[in-house]
């Protein structure tokens, strides 16, 4: 029996993350401090190898991505996008904080979408499909290692499925 690895990677740091913004499908670029961070890492540490990477197509993966593997062309993948928080994007809790939509939203954010984004339930549909794509691609071609760069959303949701032990969405924080 084979055994199979898939080493998830969350990109580094980016100004929306400093500054508690949604940014979901905003394709932003890593910071400074997420880039230095990152190169200490990559000379510090031991990362997996893999005979496969894929990341999302979002410049803070692939650069992620290159930084922590600069030999590696990483296999786009769009399905591995964060979530669209649609007319959120860029914003905070704070500045959302008294839009009648954004408490709703937080109330049940797996049936309710942001305005003009995607809704928990579809969202764990395209990251769900998405990585079962890739684990069917894995076993048709034997390939037994993997490494996947995403976002905090796209892993968490890939663990609330098919993690063990069996955890909600939040106990998973990456």
């Amino acid at each position: 029996m084979k055994s199979y690895q898939i080493h998830l990677i969350r990109h580094g740091i980016t100004d929306a993350n400093v500054n508690g913004q949604y940014a979901g499908v905003t394709d932003l670029p890593l910071n400074a401090q997420g880039v230095a961070r990152l190169q200490k890492l990559a000379d510090e540490c031991d990362y997996p190898g893999a005979a496969v990477f894929y990341s999302s197509p979002l410049k803070r993966c692939v650069q992620t991505c290159n930084i922590l593997y600069p030999q590696v062309n990483p296999i786009l993948v769009p399905g591995l996008a964060e979530c669209d928080f649609g007319a959120w994007e860029g914003k905070t809790a704070k500045e959302l904080q008294s839009d009648p939509e954004f408490v709703r939203w937080l109330e049940n954010s797996q049936q309710t979408a942001p305005p003009g984004g995607e809704s928990g339930v579809d969202f764990t549909k395209r990251v769900c499909e998405t990585f079962e794509k890739l684990v069917e691609s894995l076993l048709r071609t034997g390939t037994t290692s993997a490494v996947l760069v995403a976002h905090g959303g796209t892993i968490m949701t890939i663990l609330t499925a098919y993690g063990l032990p069996r955890a909600d969405f939040y106990d998973w924080i990456v």
